[in-house]
């Protein structure tokens, strides 16, 4: 599995505007919405942000993975976020969020839900792919460094 199957360019956000762990998800998923990948964007925000009240999907390292099931979703969907000056995302290590990668996945989809959380985890243990995604400036090349890792890490 690789994650570009999940992940359109257009979800893509290379420089964040929001400043806060809320507005974040907001922006993520009206993006996702956007691109027609979730129906109802307040419904999809509602979900994840009951999830992160059951504990920060903020993992350490500058890395969040906001997720979530939600009958918002049709197919399992990725979105991706950087946030040049950090977002406080409640993180484990208490550090400011950088790198940010959504999944709304449908409500039956629990397996593949939990691969891909898996594989995300994965691809974000080398620090070398973490740097080479935040020095990234457009949505193309965000991809193009996901499908290169994703391809690599195969």
């Amino acid at each position: 599995m690789k994650i570009t199957e999940f992940l359109a360019p257009e979800a893509i956000i290379p420089s964040l505007r929001s400043a806060n762990k809320e507005s974040v998800v907001k922006e993520m998923v009206e993006t996702l919405a956007k691109a027609g990948l979730v129906k109802n964007a307040a419904h999809a925000v509602e979900v994840l942000l009951e999830r992160e009240k059951l504990g920060s999907t903020g993992i350490g390292q500058n890395i969040a993975v906001p997720h979530a099931k939600s009958e918002e979703a049709k197919n399992l969907v990725l979105g991706v976020g950087i946030s040049e000056k950090g977002v406080d995302f409640e993180a484990l290590d208490g550090d400011p969020v950088n790198i940010i990668f959504m999944v709304i996945a449908p409500i039956d989809a629990t397996g593949l839900h939990l691969k891909v959380l898996a594989r995300i985890a994965r691809l974000l243990k080398d620090k070398v792919f973490r740097n080479s995604l935040r020095s990234c400036k457009t949505a193309e090349k965000i991809y193009e460094t996901i499908r290169e890792e994703d391809e690599r890490a195969a």
